[in-house]
């Protein structure tokens, strides 16, 4: 069994597929997104929280993928704050400082 680890590419190496579908799962605290080429990732919360500068007690209202490009999905969350997650969030390494 591969772990999401093994199948992200190192940062610029990814290859872009359409987001299918992504939700929060409550349960995880993570999302869950599926691309057109089957892959599935569950990302933690924490880390679309810390990258998009959310407030801690901020709970998410709703999951929307870009339905014209499907390159990204936006998180509402019931402070009003936004935060858009990339492809490449998911698919991806996080670059080697």
């Amino acid at each position: 069994m591969k772990t999401s680890t093994q199948l992200k590419k190192p940062y610029g190496q990814g290859t872009f597929s359409r987001m299918r579908n992504a939700r929060f799962l409550g349960w995880e605290d993570a999302f869950d997104v599926e691309f057109e080429d089957g892959l599935c990732f569950l990302e933690p919360h924490s880390t679309v929280r810390k990258a998009n500068k959310i407030s801690a007690k901020a709970l998410p209202v709703s999951v929307e993928v870009d339905e014209e490009l499907g390159s990204h999905f936006k998180v509402t969350y019931d402070t009003g704050e936004v935060a858009e997650v990339s492809w490449s969030f998911i698919r991806e390494l996080p670059p080697k400082k």
